[in-house]
């Protein structure tokens, strides 16, 4: 799907190489975050030997070892942990990858299908033929004569003509408009979800330092919940566009059948349903971090996801509305209603 000579698949392959770029950035945090996590592990070990000393008890040494374990994970942050959890990862990412291209393409194939049987529906008959060639424009044409009769049919011909290529034009551009927004909410979402990623994979030595010392332990809990969560954004984007391209699919599928079997079918509602599925799908896309915080619960990122959803769901009246209101009146004015 070219959109306004934008290709949105480089645009996403862009944010991944951004993402591995900036990995090497979370070794500059190592440093510190071998401090802070030393000085905890000081405190750590040095409490629990004292209370166990103070008591009289024997030291369990198995406690004792959560310090060192997660210093040689801020030592192999880069391969031991992000490496270990982008390798789990990625293939659920490939997965519905696949799905995606394997419905984009099914669409891309039914579409031209009915392009080409609506062309061969009009040109069948001899009321609409010459609204789609020139070739059958030019002979009725020239058939006609000179006649005052012949004349006003052929200035009303033209303005036909002309009405049927105004109307196409602005409901193609008013699709593309909409196929625009629809991809670029998508780009939105994954610029957001890199953004996030990018934080938590170059601070996630500090997060794991931090989680060292008492009472902070839930930090190392929440980073990983946050990370899957958010690596998540991208299947779950994925998922929603292979639904809403397999609705299309299925609606191409209707408009076929019913094009080789109902020489009257009029694919006026089904152009109206494919608008509003897009206006629906650029408002769903919003609800993407919800749908991926239901499958890792995370403690944070509530407050932007409330406004996020919150936000999206303005805009979806805002949109329904402008678009429903534009639709109608673009109808009226080419059909004079």
């Amino acid at each position: 799907m070219v959109l306004l000579s934008i290709d949105f698949a480089s645009l996403h392959a862009i944010l991944e190489s951004l993402y591995n770029e900036m990995m090497p950035l979370c070794e500059d945090m190592l440093g510190v975050a071998k401090g802070v996590a030393g000085l905890g592990a000081l405190f750590y070990v040095a409490l629990r030997v004292w209370q166990s000393i103070a008591r009289a008890e024997p030291v369990d040494v198995y406690p004792l070892l959560r310090p060192f374990a997660l210093g040689i994970c801020i030592l192999l942050f880069p391969t031991l942990v992000l490496g270990t959890m982008n390798s789990i990862l990625s293939p659920i990412v490939q997965g519905t990858h696949r799905m995606l291209e394997g419905q984009t393409l099914d669409m891309q194939q039914y579409r031209a299908q009915k392009d080409r049987l609506e062309r061969e529906a009009m040109m069948r008959n001899p009321e609409t033929a010459y609204l789609v060639s020139d070739e059958e424009f030019d002979r009725q044409l020239d058939e006609l004569g000179w006649s005052p009769g012949d004349a006003a049919t052929r200035l009303g011909m033209y303005m036909e003509v002309g009405m049927y290529n105004l109307e196409k034009s602005i409901r193609d551009a008013f699709r593309s408009l909409l196929e625009l927004l629809f991809a670029a909410a998508s780009l939105l979402i994954d610029t957001v979800r890199t953004f996030f990623l990018v934080v938590l994979s170059v601070l996630g030595p500090i997060a794991f330092a931090i989680s060292v010392w008492d009472g902070l332990q839930s930090t190392l809990g929440q980073w990983f919940t946050r990370y899957i969560s958010v690596y998540l954004w991208l299947p779950v984007s994925d998922l929603f566009s292979c639904m809403l391209a397999k609705i299309q699919v299925l609606m191409l599928q209707n408009d076929i059948a019913e094009l080789q079997g109902n020489p009257d079918y009029s694919l006026d509602n089904s152009n109206c349903v494919y608008i509003i599925f897009m206006l629906i799908g650029i408002v769903g896309y919003f609800t993407v971090p919800t749908v991926s915080g239901w499958i890792v619960q995370a403690g944070g990122g509530g407050n932007y996801s409330r406004n996020l959803n919150r936000t999206a769901t303005k805009a979806g009246g805002f949109t329904a509305g402008a678009g429903g209101a534009a639709l109608g009146n673009i109808g009226g004015r080419i059909r004079g209603k």
